[in-house]
């Protein structure tokens, strides 16, 4: 790419080297601008003769060109692609989503010398016209060696963001107190609320239980027949393990156990099991305070029907001490 001052009246066509400002220093037009004729009588107007603009080489590709390619192949899901100034494009959720970023792919992609590219964290949640990722070229073009190098990865391994949507999701919650089950909703009810209400969510099915493995086991079957998207199991104990009441009556309705232990603080004691596609969380005391925890992690992508594994879970360590 060189750079190179030119003659106004050439400029259409040509891509701004630098930002033009007006003399109250308001700024005209922005670096990377491809040049209109309409912008050219614009410049006459405002006194201007000369611009400094680019000019490609060959074997180069324009930034806007760039990042649009690199942009259309990053992403899937419930997503749409906007240009923005500056050799940038933008991934829009265009509807609720949860995000899941193949981190390993996006690193080595972020190791090439021609596009840089920003993601949402992975497993967050989305609100439509939310912006989740973006695509950063160098400074007005890249070789097409370069960019063909980043294509023919993201080719190979596909993309590195999924926009996964949450349509209909149904939460059920069991509230479980060694005494009594009501003693648990009144804790913990209002909080539960608050956790749903920043997915645009409400607890769709809801039981209150003595907390012993077969009142336990009852209830969590009578949840497991309405066919919720996730169970979340709000206890005013905390197991010393699977083994202890929630972990004996989720196995005993049939559920796997997926995890014990969560590297997220606070949360250590998630417990996570699955009958069938269904998910059955266990996080004690996540549910005394609307301080974000291991739920709000885990949920989206949860209510996006997506199976969250153990290996998922024993990741969320970096980045996992939230206060």
């Amino acid at each position: 790419m060189r750079a190179l001052t030119i003659d106004v009246q050439e400029a259409n066509g040509r891509v701004l080297c630098c930002t033009i400002f007006r003399p109250g220093g308001k700024k005209l037009l922005a670096k990377g601008h491809l040049i209109s004729e309409e912008d050219v009588r614009l410049l006459e107007t405002e006194g201007m003769r000369k611009v400094w603009v680019t000019q490609l080489d060959e074997g180069e590709v324009g930034e806007d060109d760039a990042v649009a390619q690199v942009g259309s192949l990053i992403g899937c899901g419930s997503l749409e692609i906007r240009l923005a100034a500056g050799g940038r494009a933008n991934l829009i959720a265009t509807e609720n989503t949860s995000i899941l970023v193949d981190d390993e792919l996006l690193k080595q992609i972020n190791c090439t010398a021609s596009v840089v590219i920003a993601t949402a964290q992975n497993f967050s949640f989305a609100r439509t016209g939310d912006r989740v990722a973006t695509v950063k070229s160098s400074p007005f073009a890249v070789t097409q060696q370069q960019l063909d190098a980043v294509l023919s990865i993201l080719n190979e391994r596909g993309p590195i963001l999924q926009a996964r949507p949450i349509r209909d999701p149904a939460v059920a919650v069991l509230y479980t107190d060694p005494c009594s089950g009501d003693r648990a909703r009144q804790l913990f009810e209002s909080v539960m609320r608050q956790r749903l209400d920043q997915f645009g969510l409400s607890c769709r099915f809801s039981l209150a239980c003595v907390e012993d493995e077969a009142t336990v086991t009852k209830a969590l079957g009578h949840l497991l027949r309405a066919k919720p998207t996730a169970i979340l199991v709000a206890s005013t104990t905390a197991p010393a393990g699977p083994d202890d009441v929630i972990g004996r009556a989720m196995m005993d309705c049939g559920c796997h156990l997926e995890r014990f232990l969560a590297p997220v603080e606070p949360g250590n004691l998630l417990l996570l099991g699955y009958k069938d596609d269904v998910p059955v969380v266990s996080a004690p005391g996540c549910f005394r305070s609307a301080k974000r925890n291991v739920v709000d992690l885990v949920l989206p992508p949860m209510l996006a029907r997506y199976r969250v594994s153990g290996w998922e879970i024993a990741c969320l360590g970096h980045g996992g001490l939230l206060g």
